[in-house]
């Protein structure tokens, strides 16, 4: 599958400067959400919007697209260029991840499930993974209208996983986001905040879950 042509004809026409808006206010609210991480992974980065606008000290992005993350990540950020399953990452090492519209790209549940215990591992006692991506529930109708989406996932099915790989489930939102904020929505910094800080409109427009996970603190640690 060639993703570069892929997400080029993907990402057409999207306007980069709104799109940055709204990414930094989603960094900001994930970045509370998972207590304020002094480190952090983003272990499918794509064109780093998330990674560049979150504010911890120490940062890393993971992706295969060597293009994107080379050109996109900011300077500060350290990139890690391959495939996730096979990079070189450290242990217990890590505050936070935060997974965005990846699991969905996985072959199977199975790999899924592979990729969370990974993550398990590089997180450190007591850390927070956030993972958000779109839920099959509330999104069936477009789910498939992208070519490389294949895994179906649904908030109770990823809690399942989140659990099986290890994490305690903190939080489940099983409405978020909306797919995307194209469309007839508006998008500046103030809607983006104010949907944000509404519950309540992510029960109608939300078609992406956003789940929490701490890693169990060692005993007598």
């Amino acid at each position: 599958m060639n993703y570069d042509r892929i997400y080029r004809y993907r990402f057409q026409g999207i306007d980069a400067g709104k799109k940055k808006i709204v990414w930094e206010e989603i960094a900001g609210f994930i970045y509370k959400k998972l207590s304020e991480p002094a480190s952090i992974l983003d272990p499918a980065a794509g064109m780093c919007e998330l990674i560049n606008a979150i504010k911890s000290g120490e940062r890393w992005a993971v992706d295969l697209n060597e293009y994107f993350i080379g050109t996109y990540a900011d300077p500060k950020v350290k990139i890690v260029v391959g495939d996730i399953f096979k990079v070189a990452l450290p242990e217990s090492h890590f505050d936070a991840v935060f997974v965005s519209n990846f699991l969905e790209h996985l072959d199977s549940q199975f790999q899924v499930a592979e990729f969370l215990e990974r993550m398990f591992a590089c997180v450190k006692p007591g850390g927070k993974i956030a993972i958000m991506g779109p839920n099959f529930k509330y999104a069936y109708r477009s789910y498939f209208d992208f070519a490389d989406h294949t895994v179906i996932l649904s908030e109770l099915g990823l809690a399942e996983h989140l659990y099986g790989a290890g994490f305690e489930i903190e939080k489940v939102y099983p409405q978020f986001l909306p797919l995307s904020f194209r469309g007839g929505m508006p998008v500046n910094r103030l809607f983006v905040k104010m949907y944000l800080s509404l519950p309540f409109a992510w029960r109608i427009l939300g078609k992406q879950f956003l789940l929490i996970g701490r890693k169990p603190k060692l005993v007598g640690i």
